[in-house]
């Protein structure tokens, strides 16, 4: 018999909108995006999954979005809303992506209503995979509360919770319906994380764009001293370079090559390494420099390019290195790596390196010898500043 053969297209449309004070009565944004999503007149439920850090930064937080719901009614508020802790614990601990499936089914959360998460990454990647679980998709809302999120994670199509001590061994491609970027949320931030999320921005400049990265170099004291209308374009250049990057290649990452993953083969294993002490931002900041060094003692990038990059690290406050980064002979943890970065691509090693700034190149595999020199050099370095 001859074989039945399908295709077929789906589209995706979602927008990232930029405000502040989401939940004050003036502010229409939100209450306009969710009537126009749903014109009928049957009410639709929304429920709200909050990272704690967040509920305790802003106490009058849950008062405030049932003062909104109050008087912007046409989406009928859960009043339970669910307060759960942020970070990396809550992807790692499957007991917290149970509590959002629970509310989900006790309040007939269905497929036209909205789950909406505010919070940092960690947040909203265990709340968008409940979400994209649950009846297989319902809509889900993200309100980024870190530069991270607001900049690089929040705005993307990636969901997941870690497995097996894995990052995101468990997850889904599937956009949110929308995003919404509150300034509001960063006032409270300590210093270590408004510095964290930078590291996602000195990343796609790298890649993607030379006049981004230079940019970068001319503010980075500005950012790094908190000037919130630095903060504010940072956040918007970033989230529209990793926009147009989701549009115009591969969204779903059906093929091997990452290049919005640089820096970070070597960053998600030192995150597990230190059992999440180092930052994600902090982490990618050292393997953005491991991964700068190898590229310039690979020869693929200039010794001046490499001293650019390594400056304007520092300048935003990052650390270099750390002793886990470090390439010893034998069975380094960081090789491991590598193996783990293979496996979670599904196909072959593909790691991007520099080529200029700005520009980079995907390669199949790294040279231990010149590795463990990068390290040593950062290594070298760190040394010499904190003498």
């Amino acid at each position: 018999m001859e074989h039945l053969h399908q295709s077929f297209t789906v589209q995706y449309h979602y927008n990232v909108f930029f405000t502040s004070s989401l939940f004050s009565p003036e502010n229409e944004l939100l209450n306009s995006f969710l009537v126009n999503l749903n014109p009928a007149a049957a009410i639709k439920k929304i429920l709200f999954v909050i990272d704690k850090g967040v509920a305790d930064a802003h106490p009058g937080l849950t008062t405030q979005i049932k003062a909104y719901f109050l008087q912007h009614h046409r989406t009928q508020l859960v009043q339970d809303m669910l307060v759960i802790p942020g970070g990396e614990q809550v992807k790692n601990d499957t007991g917290y992506f149970d509590q959002v499936l629970e509310a989900i089914n006790t309040y007939g959360i269905d497929r036209h209503s909205f789950v909406a998460a505010i919070g940092g990454g960690a947040v909203l990647d265990m709340v968008g995979y409940a979400a994209t679980v649950a009846h297989r998709g319902i809509k889900h809302i993200r309100i980024p509360s870190t530069v991270l999120s607001q900049n690089d994670s929040g705005v993307g199509v990636k969901n997941g919770i870690n497995y097996f001590n894995k990052k995101n061994f468990l997850g889904t491609f599937s956009p949110p319906v929308a995003v919404f970027n509150d300034e509001v949320f960063l006032n409270t931030l300590s210093d270590r994380d408004w510095r964290s999320g930078i590291a996602e921005a000195v990343k796609v400049a790298l890649i993607k764009d030379a006049g981004f990265f230079e940019w970068l170099e001319t503010n980075a004291v500005a950012l790094a001293n908190r000037d919130t209308a630095a903060m504010n374009y940072q956040i918007w250049k970033c989230a529209k370079l990793h926009m147009e990057h989701i549009r115009s290649a591969d969204p779903f990452e059906n093929g091997s090559a990452r290049p919005l993953d640089f820096g970070h083969w070597s960053a998600h294993k030192l995150e597990y390494l230190t059992n999440f002490e180092v930052r994600h931002g902090e982490a990618v900041a050292m393997g953005i420099a491991l991964d700068t060094v190898y590229s310039n003692l690979s020869g693929r990038i200039s010794a001046e390019d490499a001293r650019r990059v390594i400056n304007l690290i520092q300048q935003l406050g990052f650390e270099l290195t750390h002793p886990l980064l470090q390439v010893k002979e034998g069975n380094s943890p960081i090789l491991d790596g590598l193996e783990e970065f293979r496996e979670h691509l599904g196909g072959q090693l593909t790691i991007t390196l520099l080529t200029g700034l700005g520009s980079g190149e995907e390669v199949h595999e790294i040279d231990a010898d010149i590795l463990k020199q990068a390290a040593e050099i950062l290594n070298q370095q760190t040394a010499s500043i904190q003498h």
